[in-house]
């Protein structure tokens, strides 16, 4: 399947019209109750405040009348119905902030589960930041016109429909003055809605990626500052973030011309029919409370053209914000399980078979990262690869894994290819020790649990025993309870292997990979790592990628790699009687490690 990632700031269209907000409906759909009650409500408010005017027409015609009695009737009704509408405002706000908080919530689950199983291919093309970004800052949009702008702008649009239709029915002449502004407002509305669309998706995209350069930086901030990069680091920040704020600054600014030019024209518009129904009274042509009663409304529907005029910016940015969620929703990737997955055959023997596999990053479509690669490991073999950096080695990995699938030839695992199973089915059969091991931010305890999170503290402890992790755990200020900070801060780059190893062996899974497992320990730690990895890898299928070949000697068998093929395969005696690049490569390390 052709991978279809969210596109780049600079390859994104120009922003689509409002309707990019149907895309929340599918979210909306499971509240329908509650968005029913919400607009129950929402109506109900208006329709009180659309009475209010006529309430206070009868108080202001009371005055002339002297009916005291009549009057405090009135009163009494005004005051009912300001109740009214204060608790109909109080419960829509309610349902309409409750419904926000709930779909924004699924919306980021949503999009967390759609984004959490994505192969590495995908976030070539994307910034983590970018993700994160959308994660938070358009949600957060999104919840603001759920939550508030959409019920606002639901209720002065029927405010000013049903203000229109009691102004009809107070003067036909006034309403006639009143509806010759409506054309000069609409028209600033729609001409410069255009350009806030433009402007509101082009700032959203300069934040998004505000938030990649940051997220960049900062989780690589120790070789930012071993190379006194802090400065340039700053820089490309401050650039992005000025062009999102001159961004934001020219849409701010055209929302203002726009709200300056709707208040004036539905300002004056009121003044002027004012000024017309003032003559009216003078002439006995409407009583003073009807004058009012239509200055009322006049207000109301002027506050609600101006009140949409504002939305309506709101309303764009959300569109855009929508139009990139429901890209990320969308996005296809290039790795999916099969639509009716092969399980693995259990118990699992741990045969792992490549057939002339070929295979290119989609970052170096000219360089063949494997070159119809053949390789069989038997159940509980332990084979080597070896060979110089970016020989294909960790490639065999990636693959084995399935973050990627190989342009060419297929790979099995006990006769049964990855690509017709799916892919936590296989997975689960395998462990994994990186080169560069991932700590999360919780319990020393918990970061190896992640390895198996039904294991028991003692079966933790045991890992942790055969990983050589023990000692120095215990020693920690809370011991296995210490939370290890982001990454991992609190241990050492051998420290952290450990505990990726300790996770590795709680996992227990037939098949184990180990990418450099023992690069980053010291001499006495590596023998007690390696010996608790000879004794691990008895019982399961092993592959090993490592540089230091004295880690490989053992190896059942050991396969060279080189510019992505394989050239040499046998036992650590056969290959260096064989000449080649490994007898190459292990007469410049043993000898040097000699002369050290």
């Amino acid at each position: 399947m052709t991978e279809q990632t969210p596109a780049t700031s600079a390859e994104r269209a120009k922003s689509r019209r409002i309707g990019a907000l149907r895309g929340l409906w599918p979210f909306m759909r499971p509240y329908t109750a509650l968005l029913t009650a919400a607009m129950a409500a929402l109506v109900a408010t208006a329709a009180v405040s659309l009475t209010l005017p006529l309430a206070v027409r009868r108080v202001v015609d009371g005055f002339e009348s002297r009916e005291m009695a009549l009057l405090n009737e009135y009163f009494a009704g005004a005051f009912v119905l300001a109740g009214l509408l204060a608790l109909g405002t109080g419960v829509r706000y309610y349902l309409v902030t409750r419904l926000g908080e709930r779909v924004v919530a699924d919306i980021r689950k949503a999009l967390f589960a759609r984004v959490i199983d994505k192969s590495p291919s995908f976030y070539e093309r994307l910034m983590t930041g970018e993700v994160l970004s959308r994660l938070t800052t358009d949600t957060t949009l999104i919840q603001s016109v759920i939550g508030s702008s959409v019920s606002i702008a639901l209720r002065n649009i029927l405010l000013l429909l049903g203000g229109l239709l009691l102004l009809a029915l107070t003067s036909v002449k006034l309403m006639g003055f009143v509806l010759l502004m409506v054309p000069a407002i609409i028209v600033p509305i729609v001409v410069l809605g255009r350009r806030l669309r433009r402007l509101s998706r082009e700032n959203q995209d300069w934040i998004a990626a505000s938030s990649g350069k940051a997220s960049e930086a900062l989780l690589s901030v120790q070789t930012v500052q071993a190379y006194t990069h802090e400065a340039a680091s700053r820089d490309a920040f401050d650039e992005v973030t000025e062009t999102s704020f001159d961004v934001a600054r020219r849409r701010v600014f055209t929302r203002a011309v726009m709200t300056v030019i709707v208040i004036f024209l539905a300002f004056s518009g009121i003044v002027g029919t004012l000024w017309v129904g003032a003559r009216d009274v003078a002439a006995g042509a409407m009583t003073p409370g009807e004058l009012v009663q239509f200055v009322i409304y006049a207000v109301i529907v002027a506050g609600a053209v101006g009140a949409l005029s504002e939305i309506w910016s709101e309303l764009q940015r959300a569109a855009g914000a929508t139009e990139r969620l429901v890209e990320l929703l969308e996005a296809t990737d290039s790795v999916q399980d099969p639509p009716a997955p092969v399980p693995l055959p259990r118990p699992v023997r741990g045969a792992v078979t490549f057939d002339r596999v070929g295979f290119v990053y989609p970052t170096r479509p000219d360089q063949a990262a494997l070159d119809a690669v053949s390789l069989h490991v038997r159940p509980g073999e332990t084979v080597a690869l070896v060979g110089p950096s970016g020989a294909g080695k960790t490639t065999i990995f990636q693959l084995l894994l399935r973050f990627y699938d190989p342009g060419a030839g297929s790979i099995h695992i006990d006769g049964v290819a990855l690509h017709d199973m799916a892919r936590a089915d296989f997975r689960r059969a395998i462990a994994l020790v990186p080169q560069d091991p991932v700590i999360f931010a919780t319990s020393a305890r918990e970061n190896i649990r992640f390895g198996r999170p039904d294991a028991s503290d003692a079966e933790v402890e045991a890992a942790a025993r055969a990983a050589a992790a023990h000692d120095f755990l215990s020693r920690l200020p809370q011991g296995y309870a210490t939370e290890l900070g982001e990454r991992g801060v609190l241990l050492s780059g051998g420290q952290r292997q450990r505990v990726a190893i300790a996770r590795a062996i709680l996992r227990d899974a037939p098949i184990l990979l180990l990418d450099e497992a023992t690069s980053a320990l010291d001499a006495e730690s590596e023998r007690a790592v390696q010996a608790a990895v000879d004794r691990l890898s008895r019982d399961r299928t092993t592959l090993v990628v490592a540089h230091r070949l004295s880690t490989v000697k053992r190896a059942d068998r050991i396969v060279v790699f080189d510019d992505g093929r394989v050239v040499a395969e046998g036992t650590h005696d056969q290959l260096v009687a064989q000449g080649g690049l490994y007898a190459r490569l292990a007469r410049l390390q043993f000898t040097e490690g000699r002369a050290a």
